[in-house]
């Protein structure tokens, strides 16, 4: 191999590198999504996406233009996510991506599976939902931000009654439990506990991708000591 093989080869191995890179920071970008909708951390998640004429959110509720219209979404419904009863867990999954050739723009799909607690009146609305979001990204200043999103619902399902029709729905068989094998004493006992309803935010341990900041989960924790 000469001196410009060698060459043209190195280079391909950094277009290599760099598109890896860019598909890592999509990945990344996608599921701290999720992450920040499961407890409405609306200044988290509009910070997510491009400040952008062509910027879009697509939702039941409408179709939300440019970076205000997000904001505008995420923003107005602060008051129900104060609430520690509320949750949107919307896990991000089998995410598959394709980024451009010249490596500015990429689409996005993944599923969205998760449990949905909304406050409503004098009591709270559950259900299980799934469904398929398509994504297109923008890279503004060497960071990737969401430019267009999109939510195709599949399903919704109360805990109750599930998604299949009555008459299809198997009796589950009580008889059969599990046996404990042996000892589960813990060598302590949990300093939090972190389930529904408490309103705990697990910490993120990364800042946020676009900004650069550390995310409000802390600020929010703060408020549930008070």
């Amino acid at each position: 191999m000469d001196i410009k093989e060698m060459e043209n080869r190195l280079k391909e191995l950094e277009k290599q590198v760099a598109k890896l890179k860019d598909l890592e920071d999509i990945n990344r970008l996608q599921k701290s999504y999720g992450y920040y909708l499961e407890h409405w951390m609306h200044e988290d998640v509009i910070d997510l996406f491009a400040d952008d004429p062509d910027t879009t959110l697509n939702i039941m509720a409408g179709i939300y233009l440019g970076k205000e219209g997000v904001r505008r979404y995420f923003g107005g419904l602060t008051k129900m996510a104060e609430s520690p009863e509320f949750l949107h867990q919307i896990m991000q999954l089998s995410g598959v991506v394709d980024i451009d050739d010249d490596g500015k723009r990429a689409k996005g799909r993944w599923y969205g599976f998760g449990s949905v607690s909304l406050p409503m009146g004098d009591g709270v609305h559950q259900f299980f939902t799934d469904g398929i979001y398509a994504a297109e990204y923008v890279k503004k200043d060497g960071k990737w931000q969401i430019l267009k999103l999109t939510w195709n619902p599949l399903y919704t399902a109360q805990p109750a009654k599930g998604w299949v029709k009555p008459e299809r729905v198997a009796t589950p068989d009580q008889s059969k439990k599990p046996v404990p094998g042996g000892s589960t004493k813990p060598d302590k006992p949990r300093d939090i506990d972190p389930r529904y309803p408490s309103g705990y935010i697990v910490p993120f341990h990364y800042k946020h991708p676009v900004t650069g900041k550390p995310s409000t989960d802390t600020r929010r924790n703060e408020t549930l000591k008070k």
